[in-house]
């Protein structure tokens, strides 16, 4: 095991590493003079490169999401909602439009939600500490100590799956990476690591480990800049760690969808706001039972969701689609002789929509698939 003077250097050393290694992010800050302790306001120009709007908006991008799957939504996102108070005079559904692709869905409501009480109840001011912006919507423990760190130099433990990777490695960490006993471990080891060096700066180095040479497999050890310290490089362990624990099945569900037209217009039905994809448009539908065929399922879905009878006629398209933890195979039928009015008994609206309309919806990856396969026909 390193020597604690040995620990004390490992962050400076790893910070002079990152600045000249560092990747050339559009959200990066920096962090040289530290932001007013006065607070930025949410409309006012932002110190310090990217700032805490900034910062706030990348770090919600990208949780569960890569970073060059990131960049051009995050572009596009600041090109439309450039400071906190154009987010938050948003509506809700231009908000989930430009975020259409990226997934998560979740992430933009909330995101929406942030901004209008960052506005209406924090007076306009970001949160300074961690603490502060856990209380906001979306915001977790993690999100919250990583925007305190980068945007005011907080000193916050932030641990995402770069950083627990890094820790395991090289304090030899040979626990699964879950669990409350794990989180406090690997802070403790966190703050070790850290050392003096200021904050900010010590957790963009880390990121930048992570993505560049401390990867998930096979990590670039002649690369890495604190190979010296590393114990379970000395071990010769460095491939086994940290330790992964045994991956659980993802189910898979035959899922429905009904196309069904009134001259050129089709009908679409929004998600309720607590599902997932809430607040998404999409073509109705649902999840088959068991026993249950196919076309059975479409026309109990759409008496349940929409209180119509349909005929179901030819498929349109097959979509193979994963979400986190399922995944779907997306059966698209075109459907006509529909009795009934349509309502949204188990939704949040429905609608008409002209065909040539559709692309100003938004929708999932799975529903905009067949859309684009509508508009081609």
């Amino acid at each position: 095991m390193a020597s604690p003077s040995a620990r004390v250097s490992l962050g400076a050393k790893l910070i002079r590493w990152s600045r000249r290694q560092a990747r050339n992010l559009p959200w990066r800050c920096a962090l040289d003079p530290a932001p007013s302790r006065t607070g930025h306001t949410a409309g006012a120009p932002e110190p310090g490169g990217a700032g805490p709007y900034r910062i706030w908006i990348s770090e919600i991008m990208l949780q569960q999401t890569r970073v060059e799957t990131v960049i051009p939504y995050y572009r596009s996102f600041l090109k439309r909602f450039p400071r906190v108070k154009s987010l938050a005079r948003s509506d809700r559904q231009s908000v989930l439009r430009v975020w259409e692709g990226l997934g998560y869905y979740s992430r933009a409501r909330n995101l929406h939600r942030a901004a209008r009480e960052i506005v209406s109840s924090f007076n306009g001011r970001f949160p300074r500490s961690a603490a502060d912006w856990e209380r906001l919507p979306g915001v977790g423990r993690y999100t919250a100590a990583a925007i305190a760190s980068l945007a005011y130099n907080e000193r916050a433990i932030a641990l995402d799956a770069n950083a627990k990777r890094i820790l395991a490695r090289i304090y030899a960490y040979q626990r699964a990476l879950r669990g409350t006993r794990a989180e406090r471990d690997l802070a403790v080891r966190f703050q070790s690591a850290r050392g003096a060096s200021a904050p900010g700066k010590f957790f963009q180095a880390m990121m930048d480990l992570g993505q560049l040479v401390c990867l998930p497999r096979q990590p670039l050890c002649s690369e890495c800049p604190i190979a010296s310290h590393c114990e379970s490089k000395r071990l010769g362990i460095q491939n086994r760690l940290p330790l992964r624990p045994k991956p659980a099945r993802i189910p898979h569900y035959d899922v429905t969808a009904a196309v069904i037209l009134r001259s050129d217009k089709v009908l679409l039905a929004r998600r309720p706001e607590g599902k997932i994809l809430g607040g998404m448009w999409e073509f109705p539908g649902g999840k088959r039972e068991r026993g249950e065929s196919l076309p059975a399922c479409l026309r109990r879905e759409l008496r349940e969701e929409l209180g119509v009878s349909v005929r179901v006629l030819e498929p349109i398209a097959v979509v193979q689609h994963a979400f986190t933890h399922f995944r779907i195979t997306l059966h698209v039928f075109r459907c006509d002789s529909m009795r009934g009015r349509p309502r949204p008994i188990d939704g949040a609206a429905v609608r008409w929509v002209r065909i040539v309309r559709l692309r100003l919806f938004p929708m999932g990856r799975a529903d905009r698939i067949v859309a684009g396969r509508i508009a081609d026909r």
